[in-house]
This record gives C-alpha cells, structure tokens and sequence, in this order.
C-alpha cells in the first residue's frame, strides 16, 4: 500500500504543478499585459479553472500527512516558513481574484494584489524544491537545521527558475486559450521566457556539480536519466516550432512535457528516498492498517471523484475565448457563450453551454473545487483521530 500512496502523492504533486502551474503563470505575467481589457481576457481565460486546480494542492498534503507522517513531519519542520509565505501568497492571490470585479476605483489594488501572490507563491514553491534538492539536514529522522537552511543562492535562483517555468505555462495557456491581443502578447513573451529558462537550467546543472551536491552523481550510478532529458529537450524543441510557426494547440503540451520531464529526473534520481537520502518510502509510510483506511476511504471515493471532476471543468470549458464586444463578454470557439456578471469583466459568475446542453457556471465551477477539498481534509482529520491512543 505504500507505493500505491507514494504514486498518488507523485501524480497530485504533478498534476498540481502543471494545472495550477499555468494560471500562477497568467499571474506572473499579468503586469506586462498590453492593457486593462487584455488584463480582463486574461481572467477569463482561467476563471473556470483557477479554484480547482489548487484542490491537487491540499490532495498532496493529505497524503503526506496521512500516508507518510514521518516525512511530513522533516518537510513541514523543514519549510514552514516557505509554506506559509506560499500559503499567503495563494490566499492573496485568491482573494484578490474575487474582488477585483467589484473593487471600483480601487480596482489597481486588486490587480496588483493578484500578481503580488502569484509571484510569491511561485517563488516560495522554487526555494523549497531548491533546497529538498540540496538535501535537508536529518539525524535520526528529525529535521536538526534552523528554520532559514533553505535561504541558499542555489534555492533562491530555482526560486527565479520555477517563476519563469510557470510563466511559460501561463503563456502557453494564453495562446491556446485566447484570441486577438492576449494570443499575440503569448506568443511575443515566450521566446524571452524560453531564453531565460535556459540560461537558468545552465546555471542549475553547473550549480548541481560545482556544489558536490548528491543528486548530481545520480546521473552516474541511473544512465536512463538521460533518457528524460532527451524528452525535455524534444518537447522544448517542440516549443520553439510551435511557437515560430503560431501553433496554437502545441505550445501548452511541450512546455507540460519539459516539466514532466524535470519532475520524473528528480523522482528517479531519489528514490527510493522520500526526503532525499535520509528517509526512504517505507520506512516513512504509516502502519498497514492506516494506509487500507486511507485507500478505501480516499484512494476509492475521494480520489476518483477529483479525477472526475478535474476532467470535467477541462471538458466543459474546452476551446478558446475572446472578447465579442465592448461589455467584456466572452464567447467559446465552439459556440459556447459566457457573460460575465461584472460588466468591466473582472470576476463573478461566468455563465456557459457545454456540449451537452446544460448551462454550467464559473461559480459552480469553483463552489466544488472547496468542497473536494473539505473532503481531503477530513480524511486527514479521521486518520488523525484513528492514530490517537
């Protein structure tokens, strides 16, 4: 049962990098769009999605909790500075989403708000993968480093690493999302960000190896990690194409290959260590009889149901938007309308048609999204309350 909740932890890890990964990278480039209405068609291109995607989030962390309590315990005393920035940054960001279309004048605090957290957020994320990927200090299976080990020059630049990673996630987003001047502002940011995040990936792989750092021999002792790094480079080769020649559908999927491809080298290049050479899968995982609660409470209910309904918001919403008139409305490439119910086009219900008919709305949309994740976390209350004597 412990390698079954170490892949559900690696998938809702994944799947949150790459889906919440894009709309802190519309976010992160919501400061340089052209202007307010292209500002506006930014939102609405994630409004559906935003809420839910965090839910992969809170899936991670219960799981940890749940399923591997010694391994939360080194990573929450290890970088709960860092969460609690990120989490900070994700409730601003929030927040600012929803009262922006109704702050009136005060709407430029609002927007700047929303670009504050996502740069924040996206920035605490890179530190804490910088540092897991340094190595946490562990003696006996307690963290035993202070609370700022993780403010390194390594950490810090994977912390610029990871913005600019989510930033080409946002831009390809926009170009498979959107129409008009937010598609032409995608496509004119991507080769910037391209170039930036390679001069990064040089100045980690030297960092890598001019630190001694462990992980580093990895590419020594497991030869097929190359192997994801030959991926890596096809779908960044797959990229640049698509994005020299205006293929809207392609950009997205090559840059969510390029980080399933990091993902997988740093999986593969630790295991079967959970906290990099100091705790292994098994000797962090919780007793059998926790882990067959977890799977029949969340791993045969709950974790379906996400699934489900992840696809569904993604299928419902599919095709592209643009801007049908002056009132900021909205319409779907493939003839579903949506009006949002705040005329300057900042926030609230956005009303749309699936194929099926039936009228499905952003707010329902992001109504289900807390739901799903009230219900993570009384799986982890109950797995809590089952461990007490």
């Amino acid at each position: 049962m412990a390698e079954f909740w170490a892949y559900v932890l690696g998938l809702s890890l994944l799947l949150y990098v790459l889906l919440d990964g894009f709309d802190l990278g519309v976010g992160i480039l919501y400061p340089f769009a052209p202007d307010a209405r292209a500002r506006d068609h930014m939102m609405q291109a994630i409004s559906p999605v935003w809420d839910g995607n965090e839910t992969w989030l809170i899936v991670a962390g219960a799981t940890l909790f749940g399923a591997f309590p010694a391994a939360y315990a080194i990573l929450v005393g290890a970088f709960h500075l860092p969460v609690i920035v990120m989490l900070c940054g994700l409730i601003l960001r929030g927040v600012a989403f929803e009262f922006r279309g109704r702050a009136g004048e005060r709407r430029w605090l609002w927007s700047a708000s929303f670009a504050a957290g996502s740069y924040v957020a996206a920035f605490a994320q890179g530190t804490a993968v910088g540092a897991f990927v340094q190595e946490l200090p562990v003696h006996d299976g307690r963290f035993v480093g202070s609370q700022f080990f993780w403010l390194t020059p390594y950490a810090l630049l994977c912390g610029v690493g990871l913005v600019l990673g989510y930033a080409l996630l946002g831009a390809s987003w926009l170009v498979r999302k959107t129409e008009g001047d937010v598609r032409a502002f995608g496509y004119r940011t991507l080769p910037w960000i391209i170039g930036g995040l390679a001069a990064f990936l040089a100045l980690a792989g030297i960092g890598v190896f001019a630190l001694h750092l462990r992980i580093a021999a990895q590419w020594f002792e497991r030869p097929y990690l190359f192997l994801f790094l030959a991926a890596g480079t096809a779908a960044a080769a797959l990229l640049v194409w698509s994005s020299l020649r205006r293929r809207d559908a392609w950009p997205l999927p090559a840059s969510m290959a390029m980080f399933c491809a990091a993902f997988a080298t740093m999986v593969f290049a630790v295991l079967p260590y959970i906290v990099p050479f100091s705790v292994t899968i098994p000797q962090a995982a919780a007793p059998e009889s926790t882990l067959r609660f977890l799977f029949w409470g969340a791993g045969v209910v709950v974790l379906p149901i996400t699934l489900i309904y992840t696809a569904a918001v993604y299928v419902i919403f599919r095709g592209k938007l643009r801007i049908t008139d002056g009132d900021g409305s909205v319409e779907g490439a493939d003839s579903r309308r949506a009006h949002p119910t705040d005329p300057a086009g900042g926030g609230g219900a956005t009303p749309a048609r699936s194929p099926l008919g039936r009228e499905v709305t952003q707010s329902a949309a992001t109504t289900t999204s807390p739901v799903l994740g009230l219900a993570w976390l009384a799986v982890a209350v109950a797995v809590l309350l089952g461990r007490r004597p």
